[in-house]
């Protein structure tokens, strides 16, 4: 019998709102095409697309980083102030960036839809001093040349960006810019101490390791940290899933099984250089960079365009439009819950991307836009995972992956206010029973929520709603214990209200 325990007792830790943020990157038609599109039917006077904006808001993202990514290695942002903004080749994704979307109309969209910007610095091509300057230009009230010259641009306040990612995977040698882990701990550690002598009160993240195939994962992470430890606030972490190594769907779906493992080592490398440097500081997480991509056709995603020889040198050619299945979306649903079980060092986080890039929103220009199945647990967790994060014990049969044995149901749970949020995944292709044990509540289910169905099934432009989230009828009794039905290759969201 496969079994969950939840007791309140056993606490986790706070889930960050921060945890649950995306991510728009000057790639593909995540600006052009997708948030912005002035001559689309719905563009409102800013030129951005309000059937986009319309649903990012429903969607209620805390937090986007901008603007890259890979693009921000080569990118200067005095490019995107001002009106006399020159055409640049972007030589990250080989497409053109005319620069109509800068610092001043993102800020300003992201406001519009409820969001906070995680701005980025380039530490690629660029400098501690114009990270420095862009920290004056965004945050210093006035009577300097920087915030003077943004209230000139048409910006009176500051905008008061409160967290900043000091580059972006620099140990890759795919990037413009591409440092060791000696030159880009130096570099971002400068970088840190003249940002924070503009802004004392901003938060900074620095570089980890950019994946855990990296060859210097994770002596890199430990280098970087060795430099800037105490003068940053994160490390960052990113890591995406697809059949890298098979094409079975239960692979898939147990990636969250390497994401336990990477965010693991990470926190125990941070926390050997916090043993050596004698601090008192715990380093928290950022994992701001995290999804599933397709980079082969697989199944449904059979349209994989490549990075950057796709429609090159114009504006929003298409770049990664993956289509996303269920197998897809009960993977994601599975990366929620291992956000959720480490609440106590990940406390920043983005979903890459938000729109058409591996995106769970896609667009058409001139034309629609739909939810990916892959938006509904996202959306889940920003709109249920709150409050505290409670330790599962969850008993059921471990299975063979490509990452090692994993479970077959695995599972998460916050609790906020005498409310119960209970994310569960079935991995296995039959039916499961499950006893629920609430060790130290007498609950009643209030809500739950199912997506189930064919593994490769999937939303698009003609059949928007084909896989979505299906309300179930709740249990009506109050007890400790519960026994239910966990649909095959499943994402089940149950909520309970203590008695």
């Amino acid at each position: 019998m496969n079994k969950i325990i939840v007791d309140k007792e056993y606490e986790i830790a706070p889930v960050e709102r921060d945890v649950w943020g995306s991510f728009i990157e000057h790639m593909g038609r995540a600006v052009y095409g997708g948030i912005y599109e002035p001559t689309h039917p719905t563009a409102e006077k800013d030129g951005f697309r309000g059937d986009v904006r319309k649903i990012v808001k429903e969607l209620g993202v805390p937090m986007i980083r901008y603007p890259g990514g890979n693009f921000l290695s080569g990118y200067d942002w005095k490019d995107g102030i001002g009106t006399d903004r020159p055409r640049r080749l972007d030589l990250a994704w080989g497409q053109l960036e005319p620069n109509e979307v800068g610092i001043h109309e993102f800020n300003a969209w992201a406001q519009s839809v409820g969001s906070r910007v995680m701005m980025s610095v380039n530490l690629g091509t660029g400098t501690p001093r114009e990270a420095a300057q862009l920290v004056e230009y965004c945050n210093f009230e006035k009577g300097t040349y920087w915030s003077d010259l943004r209230r000139r641009n048409g910006r009176e306040k500051p905008f008061a960006i409160d967290m900043w990612c000091l580059g972006n995977e620099m140990d890759g040698e795919w990037q413009i810019g591409h440092l060791t882990a000696e030159e880009y701990g130096k570099k971002a550690d400068e970088a840190a101490k003249q940002m924070k002598w503009v802004d004392k009160d901003i938060k900074l993240v620095v570089c980890g390791s950019s994946s855990p195939s990296m060859k210097t994962y994770p002596d890199w992470d430990a280098t970087v940290l060795r430099h800037t430890y105490e003068n940053v606030d994160y490390i960052s972490l990113h890591r995406y899933y697809s059949y890298e190594k098979s094409e079975r769907e239960f692979d898939l779906m147990s990636s969250h099984t390497d994401f336990e493992a990477f965010i693991s080592t990470v926190c125990a490398t941070a926390d050997y250089v916090k043993a050596g440097l004698r601090s008192k500081k715990t380093m928290m997480l950022s994992v701001d960079e995290w999804n599933v991509w397709h980079t082969r056709p697989v199944f449904n995603c059979r349209e994989v365009y490549s990075d950057n020889d796709e429609a090159r040198w114009t504006i929003g050619p298409r770049r990664a439009e993956n289509v996303y299945d269920l197998t897809d979306a009960v993977a994601l649903a599975g990366l929620v819950c291992t956000l959720i079980n480490h609440a106590d060092r990940v406390k920043a986080g983005c979903l890459a991307q938000l729109v058409n890039v591996i995106a769970p929103v896609m667009t058409e220009n001139g034309g629609r836009v739909y939810k990916q199945t892959t938006y509904y647990p996202f959306a889940m967790a920003i709109a249920y995972a709150k409050g505290t994060a409670i330790r599962t014990a969850i008993n059921t049969q471990k299975l063979e992956s490509v990452y090692g044995d994993t479970e077959k149901i695995y599972a998460a749970c916050t609790y906020d206010n005498g409310v119960f949020s209970l994310f569960v995944i079935n991995k296995s292709d039959e039916n499961e029973t499950c006893a629920l044990d609430f060790a130290s509540s007498v609950v009643r289910m209030t809500e739950r929520f199912e997506m189930a169905g064919q593994p490769h099934a999937y939303n698009d432009f003609a059949h928007p709603d084909n896989v979505v989230p299906v309300r179930v009828k709740a249990e009506e009794w109050s007890s400790r214990k519960f026994e239910i039905r966990l649909p095959k290759h499943s994402f089940t969201l149950m909520r309970f209200v203590e008695e």
